[in-house]
């Protein structure tokens, strides 16, 4: 079954994390689980003995604190990774960061066809740009609910070839 993203008063398209990034955040979150059992480690064979130093006291909340907020940053740009276009805004909200970028700001979108990505500029000089990391199945899409948010957002696409042309110019 296709799955496609929420259409409402507010599109929603979540990120497409490549293999490698998905690696990244598992790796993340082993290390996280394996910080937090080896300071639950040490803190039980700590509280065994005298436990009147600060210091140790500071060390082991330290650990629990960066091992949890970490994890938490993990979980959250797993879940909450995506493109909201709302009526007068495109946010980009990557975990708990998000970046709102004003719909009157967007000029055009180009969909460069050799290398699958999709980009949105913010102004006629093409040289202040995002690119956007969605599914390739959805570029019509997210365009499209752009364009009805914003009608004079251009739409436009690079051929492979064109691509091979400019990297060739460069």
């Amino acid at each position: 079954m296709k799955q496609s993203p929420q259409t409402s008063s507010n599109a929603k398209f979540p990120f497409q994390f490549s293999v490698m990034m998905k690696l990244v955040f598992s790796l993340l979150l082993l290390l996280c689980a394996a910080g937090i059992g080896l300071t639950l480690w040490q803190f039980i064979d700590f509280l065994k003995g005298p436990i009147d130093s600060v210091w140790d006291w500071l060390k082991y909340i330290l650990m629990f604190l960066v091992c949890g907020l970490l994890f938490v940053l993990t979980v959250a740009m797993l879940i909450r990774s995506q493109y909201v276009i709302t009526d007068a805004e495109l946010i980009q909200q990557f975990g708990l960061i998000k970046t709102r970028y004003s719909l009157k700001k967007i000029r055009s979108v180009r969909h460069f066809m050799g290398s699958g990505r999709l980009a949105v500029y913010f102004d006629d000089m093409k040289n202040e740009y995002a690119i956007i990391v969605i599914k390739e199945s959805w570029f019509n899409d997210f365009v499209k609910a752009l364009r009805e948010k914003n009608e004079n957002i251009e739409f436009d696409f690079t051929s492979a070839e064109e691509e091979e042309e400019w990297k060739k110019l460069k």
